[in-house]
């Protein structure tokens, strides 16, 4: 299947996502990101995600309580994320924001171009970093694509997906991680008693559970038959991620967060294919690195209240979860 086309002037002005083309143009461009995501380049970048979720437990020990979103959740993706790319750390906050606005303007279904300027602004200052890389290349993810010759507005489409694919699903599943150990203080003694032993369990539960992405759209590429039902080439069908986690032909008592859960087949990363999140390794390093911090050092860590969620039939954002330690 693949995915629908945007609309022609908005591709014509941002560029066509990766997430929106087919092979072979996908996979060409995938091949060139996947540099960025190699075992090594993943183990290289799990000590520089061990040091910031340390310097943020820092922080929030020195702060007590607050929003968890703003204190954690938000941060340890935007840096690692920013750090890979090559983003200057006088930028972060800059991205942050516009990283905010832009997934705001797609959760609440706004009018088309809503969003534009936001994902024009990233676009921009991706260019400049562009820019200067090509003078003068550095080891991160912008110089090798620059490196493929990739043009401006391929950059910009791919660095905005990565943006707040990166940032805005992983912050969101470290809000649900709170609020979940929260609601399940069995789990969270659970965890404390071995780390090691439950903590990837934990992540890809949590991944499940919450559901960071609830569902994406598809355009049916060929005839195909599903459980008795056809789809028609050209139909658009939507792919329920929140549903397809919950499936009770697949989860034993699909409704209970359970760390122990083996095997989870969870479908959170878009259950294999193609178009598989590229991020997923990173996405579970970040998880279980800022929690080891967290619950090691604040094993009585919790939410206080109930989460604030942002309106969206697209994505399960937690706006805003009170905390303390």
């Amino acid at each position: 299947m693949t995915t629908p086309r945007p609309a022609r002037w908005a591709r014509l002005l941002l560029g066509d996502s990766m997430v929106n083309l087919d092979d072979p143009r996908h996979a060409e461009l995938r091949g060139i990101v996947a540099r960025a995501f190699t075992p090594r380049v993943l183990a290289r970048a799990a000590a520089d995600i061990d040091h910031v979720a340390a310097e943020i437990a820092g922080t929030v020990g020195a702060g007590r309580d607050g929003d968890f979103v703003t204190a954690v959740a938000a941060v340890l993706p935007l840096r690692v994320i920013c750090s890979m790319m090559g983003i200057p750390a006088a930028r972060w906050t800059q991205v942050l924001r516009q990283v905010d606005a832009t997934s705001s303007h797609t959760a609440l279904r706004r009018m088309p171009g809503s969003g534009l300027s936001d994902l024009l602004r990233l676009q921009h200052l991706v260019a400049e970093v562009a820019h200067r890389r090509r003078r003068e290349p550095a080891g991160d993810l912008i110089s090798a694509l620059v490196a493929a010759d990739l043009g401006r507005r391929e950059l910009g489409s791919f660095f905005s997906l990565l943006l707040v694919a990166g940032v805005e699903t992983t912050r969101n599943a470290i809000a649900h991680a709170l609020w979940l150990l929260t609601r399940h203080p069995e789990q969270r003694d659970l965890l404390l008693t071995d780390f090691d032993r439950y903590g990837p369990g934990f992540a890809d539960e949590v991944i499940r559970y919450s559901s960071p992405i609830v569902q994406f759209r598809r355009t049916v590429a060929v005839d195909v038959e599903l459980h008795g039902h056809w789809l028609r080439a050209g139909q658009d069908v939507m792919l329920c991620y929140a549903s397809a986690n919950r499936d009770e032909t697949v989860f034993a008592e699909p409704e209970r967060f359970d760390l122990t859960r083996s095997p989870n087949p969870h479908v959170g990363f878009g259950g294999g294919g193609p178009h598989f999140c590229l991020g997923a390794v990173l996405a579970r390093q970040e998880l279980t690195a800022i929690f080891r911090q967290l619950l090691t050092r604040f094993p009585a860590i919790r939410a206080t209240g109930p989460p604030g969620y942002v309106p969206s039939s697209f994505d399960h954002r937690i706006r805003r979860l009170p905390f303390a330690i």
